[in-house]
């Protein structure tokens, strides 16, 4: 009997980059029903962001790190069962009777479709991934300054660099991945400004002994920069672009140990375009609008809390990869298999090989205990904010300047982030405070320790008013159900 369209999945799994494929080939392959969810028409995220077919790149696998281990998994998520919905932009998870989750997406390339879907399961795996920190400095709002993980993403989807050349800043290992595809590609890279060092590794001797492939990572990357003749500064930011139109040149300058600017140490480099990021951000926001728990990460950012199966506070509620906090690409993927393994003995009692689960759980330990030393290593310190004049842009949706911010704390009492929204309307934009809300609070807490943004949004992405007013509606949940509705 051909199942209902109304029928619920076993495990909808959202986000299809590293954790989402490996939680739905997973679940998949111990019997359980799955939808997939993503908002881009290709799988893979954000790391194995990759051209379009009408573009005819020959070899995409050659910007990427460890593709096999990505086209392995494609090739298992194409054989499994799996229920493919891309173009879906999830914008809420809700709870309906008994002990069924609703995920509400709207469809279409940009969210636009006319008509929402509700996808109905017994469970949901939360694989949304994170976005890029910035913290804003005079000149970041002109054309050509770009994040480093955007300036990777143009090159990865769409073959094109933002400029001719390009300096990679901020903080974390990021940058240097960024600053060799760049060059590879054919970018001229003066230099990688780095604001922290890479001494804080050395204080955790284990961790990188347990994790060779993280080392032969850096070594790979740094040979790259060595040879396309790439410098690297450290200790050191971009505390200023310069040019009318367009980048044309940007002010490095020496940080002290908090990240102060340094008098008298600014030197210019020439560049036409700047990629630059200062780590990333969890994207937690359709789990803290269910209520579950977090907690604050050793660069000051919040992450899931989540138990050693990878389920959250929220029981039915699991979550993998950068949601728990920021790891990369192979944490990820054993984090989405052990959460897929959790469901399926949750949901169906299917017994799974014992030592397989401890196999990921030690492997997930392994690489979480290096996420935890990165972060300390690259978290930024407070003094960064001396990089702001008054009249600098931080929040670039209101227009609100660090010396409004400034006036809030300092003559209206503002002490967090929220109070500081409420007085001056920054991050009441289109991004809701993803690219201002850091800077904000740490503005908020004038030089003593920030609080992070509470990460609490009614919607997790823009949502048009007609998907709102119009009842959703539902999928099928199994390969002989109805087609979905944006067939």
């Amino acid at each position: 009997m051909a199942a209902s369209a109304s029928d619920p999945y076993d495990l909808a799994v959202i986000g299809a980059g590293c954790a989402g494929l490996a939680g739905a080939v997973a679940a998949a392959g111990h019997g359980l029903s799955v939808a997939l969810l993503d908002a881009s028409p290709q799988t893979g995220g954000q790391f194995y962001r990759h051209p379009a077919p009408a573009l005819g790149a020959a070899r995409p696998e050659a910007l990427h790190h460890d593709w096999p281990a990505f086209a392995a998994l494609r090739r298992r998520l194409e054989r499994s069962d799996v229920r493919q919905l891309s173009g879906h932009h999830v914008w809420a998870v809700t709870k309906e009777d008994g002990d069924l989750w609703a995920v509400h997406a709207a469809t279409g390339a940009d969210g636009a479709d006319e008509r929402p879907v509700r996808v109905r399961a017994r469970a949901v795996l939360l694989a949304t991934g994170a976005y890029e920190r910035q913290l804003p400095f005079p000149g970041w709002t002109l054309p050509g300054v770009v994040g480093a993980g955007g300036a990777q993403a143009m090159l990865k989807s769409g073959l094109v660099l933002p400029g001719r050349r390009i300096v990679v800043a901020g903080s974390g290992p990021l940058l240097l991945a960024v600053a060799s595809s760049l060059a590879a590609a054919g970018a001229q890279v003066p230099a990688v400004i780095e604001a922290s060092g890479y001494q804080g590794y050395a204080r955790h001797p284990r961790v990188l002994a347990a994790n060779p492939r993280k080392l032969a990572e850096a070594a790979v990357h740094g040979a790259a920069l060595l040879r396309h003749r790439v410098r690297l500064r450290t200790r050191s930011a971009v505390t200023e672009v310069h040019g009318t139109d367009r980048v044309s040149a940007v002010t490095v300058t020496r940080l002290d140990r908090d990240w102060r600017p340094v008098r008298g140490t600014g030197r210019r480099i020439a560049c036409d375009a700047l990629a630059v990021g200062h780590g990333l951000v969890p994207q937690i926001e359709l789990a803290t609008a269910l209520g579950c728990a977090t907690r604050t990460t050793a660069d000051g950012t919040l992450a899931l809390a989540l138990d050693g199966l990878q389920e959250t506070s929220v029981r039915g509620l699991w979550a993998a990869g950068e949601t728990g906090g920021v790891g990369g690409a192979e944490l990820a993927r054993a984090e989405g298999e052990l959460a897929g393994l959790a469901a399926a003995v949750r949901l169906h009692g299917h017994p799974v090989h014992g030592g397989r689960v401890r196999e990921l759980r030690r492997r997930r330990d392994r690489m979480r205990a290096f996420a935890e030393a990165m972060a300390v290593s690259h978290a930024p310190a407070a003094g960064w904010t001396g990089w702001l004049t008054d009249d600098t842009d931080v929040c670039r949706c209101e227009e609100v300047t660090a010396g409004r911010i400034r006036e809030a704390v300092t003559d209206l009492g503002a002490r967090d982030a929220h109070t500081v929204k409420l007085l001056t309307r920054a991050g009441m934009g289109w991004c809701q405070g993803r690219m201002c809300g850091t800077a904000a609070a740490c503005l908020a807490a004038g030089g003593g320790a920030a609080e992070p943004p509470a990460e609490r949004r009614p919607f997790a992405v823009p949502v048009p008013l007609s998907a709102l007013a119009s009842p959703d509606e539902p999928t099928g949940s199994r390969p002989d159900a109805a087609p979905p509705v944006d067939d």
